[in-house]
Formats: structure tokens, sequence, C-alpha cells
């Protein structure tokens, strides 16, 4: 893509307002503890302080709108006390300029390090960075810069209650992912009805997964209904897909198929049902006719083989989903069970605020070294706010913080996020201070008014944050306006030093990425790699478990899919980060990325089928199957390090492997298994075509060649 065309195709994106759900009661209660404060503080301290303290606290609130699973409290108090921090440290060395360009650029490379924890701590860092520019200029004495610091933390502390005192939707964000999760379910089990080997999108489970760790004292406040639904919904997926495949036995057209289309639909109502449900905390509500689908004799008449036992498989499942979406049990049951599900998965027992530090820290440290996005961002992001400081103090305006500040509000690790912000930032900067002006020039406002100003502006960007960046922008710029009003600063220097000095900022970080980038597009090969090398892991242990159920347990195979999930979301993101980038094509063409990452779709497919057909203890064991999964254990490491290094891979060992697994079947005179003799040549031509997808002579003509083999 060219500069050209990736500026306009940013530009357009971060100006794009969006239709989203609002949530006015949130909104409204940030407001509130916002006017709280700034009441008090006035009442108490002078405008001045008040200024400060609405900081915090609108800070705070901002920092619970973030997406996270820990409690919202905890993220206001984090927000304000780091804030509180950052303001004394700035004043106390903001009188020597050498000794706060140091601190200012050790703070904002620790703010742009960050983002290694997450987009949360990332956005809260930022902001505290940007914040600290414009509150360490408020008082005037060490005493004072203490006292700004306190109610700064008091503000934190006041939305923290507030979250406490009066929740809205507790466990919401959790209750949303679950049900999103079943809805995914719910859509993939109609999707199937017309395409039986339609494609899943595993976000929505991952996400679940994530929502689904809670710290100890979490567990035990945690609704009944949120336990337990997300596993059962993850081993309903396999089934689904191995109900409709042609490969089970189930012909395209007939009696059978029939049955399979209603069985699906009957699955995907009774999914939705659960996701209600869960969503809003009311009983399950089931159609009768999806009730009665799944209940009819007739499908064990008209279904054989895998198709019969997908079918069984899926009405225990969903019976699994109704009894755990409805909360049954006692307070004592419910209990036990929580206890076992974290006897047998402790890993998901997310750590506290505390324990939480030096897994923050770790990841950090892990991301200085050559080559890490994170390190290029965290570098890049404390050049320019040094230089944009710097600049700010020689421009004759006044007021320069404005410039790095709008360069730490804006800038991302990735280039689409960070020029899309500028514009957006610039846009809504304009627009805010505009409104602002007009409304100070007619309306003349005195404290009082300012601060009730500033409050109406904090509700609407509260409300309206979620629509796009350019209009919280424009509710932020005219918040800071009033409130710096409220604080005695002269009104007539809004407009000019502002937009002129936005601009500033926003133009430095768009330089900076294109100076020093962190593109994503050379990377692509290395992001395939690992998904290459990661579903071979997970096709390997599933087929090992053939080899000898009775000795092989099942937990390699669910952290090989898990690995494989994680590995398949990470190259998705980096295809839509490079496709806005401005860079040469120096990774994989587009119709190559989309053949190969086609075949992986499809290979990662044949071994989930397998999955759901897994042998139970008691079953004969297949010799051969571990030597087939050795070898496509290693050749798909080494097909992955070829794809890195720029090669086709080659498949000779799996096919080998294959050859002399139909040779041990002659000579014993067995049958193979019919689903695993056709999974594990489908995971062969899958192979096969990814590495022609990967050829360049080839990779236009690549196609859907594996659909429907097994």
């Amino acid at each position: 893509m060219s500069w050209l065309r990736a500026l306009k195709e940013t530009a357009r994106s971060g100006l794009k307002i969006e239709r989203r759900r609002l949530e006015p009661l949130i909104a409204i209660r940030g407001a509130a503890g916002l006017a709280l404060v700034i009441g008090v503080c006035l009442a108490f301290f002078g405008p001045v302080v008040a200024a400060s303290s609405a900081f915090g606290a609108f800070q705070a609130a901002i920092a619970t709108f973030q997406r996270s699973w820990r409690p919202r409290p905890v993220l206001a108090l984090v927000s304000g006390a780091s804030l509180a921090v950052s303001t004394f440290l700035g004043y106390l060395t903001g009188s020597h300029v050498l000794l706060f360009m140091a601190l200012l650029v050790l703070w904002t490379f620790v703010a742009g390090l960050a983002w290694a924890a997450g987009p949360t701590a990332g956005i809260i860092a930022s902001s505290n960075v940007a914040i600290m520019l414009v509150t360490i200029t408020l008082p005037t004495s060490v005493a004072e810069a203490a006292l700004h610091g306190t109610v700064i933390a008091f503000g934190g502390v006041v939305q923290a209650t507030l979250i406490v005192l009066f929740p809205v939707r507790r466990w919401g964000a959790q209750r949303d992912a679950l049900a999103d999760a079943l809805a995914a379910e719910a859509d993939y089990a109609r999707r199937l009805r017309h395409d039986p080997v339609a494609e899943f999108d595993p976000v929505p489970l991952m996400t679940a997964r994530s929502a689904a760790a809670v710290t100890p004292r979490q567990a035990r406040r945690r609704p009944a209904e949120l336990r337990g639904s997300r596993g059962v919904a993850e081993r309903i997926r396999p089934v689904l897909a191995s109900l409709a495949d042609p490969g089970t036995g189930v012909p395209d057209e007939g009696p059978e198929r029939d049955r399979v289309r209603e069985l699906l639909a009957a699955a995907g109502s009774v999914l939705d049902a659960a996701a209600c449900a869960i969503r809003h905390g009311d009983p399950v509500r089931l159609a009768a006719p999806a009730v009665a689908t799944l209940k009819t004799p007739d499908t064990r008449e008209l279904l054989g083989g895998p198709a019969r036992r997908a079918a069984d498989r899926l009405g225990v499942l969903l019976a699994d989903v109704i009894e755990t979406a409805e909360g049954e049990g006692t307070k004592e049951e419910r209990a036990e069970a929580t206890e076992t599900a974290d006897a047998i998965a402790p890993h998901r027992r997310r750590p506290t605020l505390l324990r939480l530090v030096p897994v923050v820290l770790r990841s950090m440290r892990a991301e200085l070294r050559p080559g890490s996005p994170i390190l290029r961002h965290a570098v890049r992001v404390a050049v320019v706010v040094a230089v944009g400081y710097l600049l700010g103090a020689v421009l004759p305006f006044g007021h320069g913080y404005w410039a790095p500040m709008a360069a730490v509000m804006v800038m991302r690790p990735d280039f689409s996020q960070t020029y899309a912000r500028s514009v957006a930032r610039f846009g809504g900067t304009v627009v805010g201070v505009f409104l602002a002006t007009v409304i100070v020039q007619a309306a003349h406002p005195g404290v009082g008014l300012a601060a009730v100003l500033a409050v109406v502006c904090a509700l609407l960007m509260y409300l309206l944050m979620g629509t796009g960046y350019a209009v919280a922008q424009a509710c932020i710029s005219a918040y800071v306006v009033f409130l710096l009003g409220m604080a005695g600063e002269d009104w007539s220097q809004t407009v000019l030093e502002r937009v002129v000095l936005t601009l500033v900022g926003g133009l430095l970080a768009m330089v900076s990425y294109a100076v020093y980038p962190a593109w994503e597009t050379p990377r692509l090969r290395n992001r395939l790699g690992d998904w290459l090398a990661s579903g071979g892991r997970y096709a390997a242990s599933v087929v090992d478990q053939y080899a000898d159920p009775a000795e092989r347990g099942r937990d390699d195979v669910r952290a090989a899919l898990l690995a494989t999930r994680e590995a398949r979301i990470a190259w998705q993101e980096a295809v839509a980060t490079a496709q806005h980038e401005p860079v040469r094509n120096r990774g994989l063409s587009r119709a190559a990325a989309d053949d190969t990452q086609h075949a992986l779709a499809q290979f990662s497919r044949a071994a989930m089928l397998m999955e759901a057909h897994l042998p139970e203890g008691g079953a004969t064991p297949v010799p051969a199957a571990a030597h087939f999964a050795d070898a496509l254990r290693g050749t798909t490491e080494k097909g992955a390090q070829d794809v890195r290094e720029r090669r086709v891979p080659r498949w000779d060992a799996v096919r080998e492997a294959l050859a002399q697994w139909d040779e041990e079947d002659r000579l014993h005179g067995q049958a193979a298994n019919p689903l695993v003799r056709n999974g594990v040549e489908l995971l062969l031509e899958t192979l096969e075509e990814f590495s022609r997808g990967l050829d360049d002579s080839t990779a236009g003509s690549a196609g859907a060649r594996s659909a429907g083999r097994i």
C-alpha cells in the first residue's frame, strides 16, 4: 500500500463514528463522582486544587471503561494513585529542566513498555504521563504539590467507592463474554446447516476463557451460571463440526442430512437461549420444537456410526449447558464444584493485584530485546515526548505541554492506530476547543458554571467514548478548556495555542513512526511459521491419542489446542495490521497469505474432527499412529523454520509415515478406522496445499481442494 493510500485509510478510520450500545448509568456514575470531587475541593481548597482533583477523578473513571476482567474499583484506585505519584514527582523536578526531562523520558519509556502487559495497562500509563504534564503546572510549592497529589488520589478513591456502592451490571463483562461465546457456537451450528465445512472464529471462546480466570476472592462471589458453561461450549464445537461433516457418513442429501440439519438448528436455538439467560441472569427459556428435535428417538434410527455418536454426545453437552446456565444446585454443591474446578485447572486462577506486579515486570523485561515492537514503541514515544516538550517551550504560545500530551495520547505500538488517532485527535480538538470557546464568549462563565460545564463534557465523553476517538477527543478538549478556565487560565488563549500545539504533537507522532517504524509486514512469515508449528503440535497430540488410549492423557491436546488458537489470532491480527502499512511487500503476497491461511485452517479442522472421536481408555491401540505423530510433530517444526527462512516446506517424512501405517495395517490384516484414516490423509493433503500456497508459481491457484474430504 502506498503512503498516500495508507494516510487516506487511516484518516478515514480515525474520523469514523460508529453506532454503539450506550451505557448511561455507568456514564452518570462516573460524572457524579467527578462532580462530587470537584465540589468538595472547591469548598475546601479552591479552584486550582479542584482542577487537580478533577483530573484524578476524570482519569480514574476513564480507566474503569477499559477492557479488563479485574474489578473496576481496582483500576480506579491504581489510576488515581499512579497519577498522584506522577504529579508529585513531576513537580519536584519541574524547576530543573534537565532533571525533569530525564524523569519525563524515563516515565514515558516505562509507560511505553507497559503495553507489554496489555492495552489496559498501556492506556492507563500513557494517560498518566499526559495528564501529569498538565497537573504539575498547577501547584506553586512542595506542600501544594503534596496536596494536589493527595486530592488526585482522592478522586480515584471516590470513583472506586461509587463503583462499590452503586454497581452497574456486576459481573456484566464476564456474562457478556460467556454469552458471546455461546452465541458464536449457536451461529456456527446454523451455518453448518448450509455449509458443512464452515469455519469458526475462536476469538469469542478465547475471550470467554480470559474472562473465566478469577482471583480466589472473586471465585467465592462468582454467580453459579458463570461456572462450567465455557468448558462445555468448547467441547460442543468439535461435536457440531463432526455431526455436520459428510466424512462422518452422512450423505450430502437425504433423510440423514435433513435430520442433521434439524439437530444443528435445535442446537443453535438451545445455545442462543442459554446465552440470553447468562447475559441477563434470567432462567433459560427453551423453544419447544428444539427440545422435541433433540429428544426424538428417530435420530438413532436414521444415523449410525460416528454421526450417531456425535448426535448422542451433542444431546449430553447441550443438557450440561442448560444445567450450568440455570445455576442450579445448593450453595454447598456450587462451592464443591468450584473447588473441583480449581483443583483440575489451577492455571485459570487470576493473580491478585500485588501478585500481578512481578508478572507485569517480567512481561516488560521480556520486551527489552532487539526487534521487539513494544521496545521500539517505548523508545519512539519517549523521544517524541521529549522533543514535543522542548518545542512547546520554544514556541511563543505558552502551555507547551499540549504538544507532548497530544503525542503520548495518540501513539500506539502499531502504525494504523497511531495515524488514525493523530488525525482524530486533531479534528476532535478543533471541534471541542471551538465549541468551548463559543460557549465561553457567549456565557462568560465563572468558577461554578465552568465546573458544571466541565462535568457535562465529562458526562458526554463517558457516554460517547465508544462511538469513536474523534468524538471522545472533542469532549475531552472542551473539558480541559473549562477545567483550566475554572482554575484561572486566560480564556482568550484557548483556540490558537491548543490547536497548533495539538497539530505539532500529532505530526511528531506520525513522523516518528515513519522514521523509526515497527512494521508487521516483514514479520508475517514468522507469524505463519508459529501457527504452522503450533498446529502441528496440536494435530500430533490428537493422533498420538490413538496410539495408546489407555496410557495417554488429554491434557497435552488441550494445551496444544489453546496454543494453536493464540497463534492463529496473532496471525490474523498481523495480517489485518499489515494490510494498512505503506510497506513494499517483504513478507507474503496477499494471495499466498490467503492460500496458506485456508490450508492451515483446514489442517486444524481435520485434527479437530479427529479429536471429537478420540478413543476411550479401553479402545484398541494403533501403534502406527505414534510413528505418524512423531513424524508430523518434527516435520511441522522444521516446516515452520523453512517458512521463516523463505523456503517451501517438504512433507516427505509425513508421507512415508502414512505409507508405513498402511503397510502395517496390510501386514496385520487390519482395517483402519475410516474416520482416522481419512483424517490423517487430509492432514497430509492440507500440508501439501500449504506448500503450494507458498510457492510463487502456484500461489494464486491454490483453492479449497481439501474441503469435505473427511
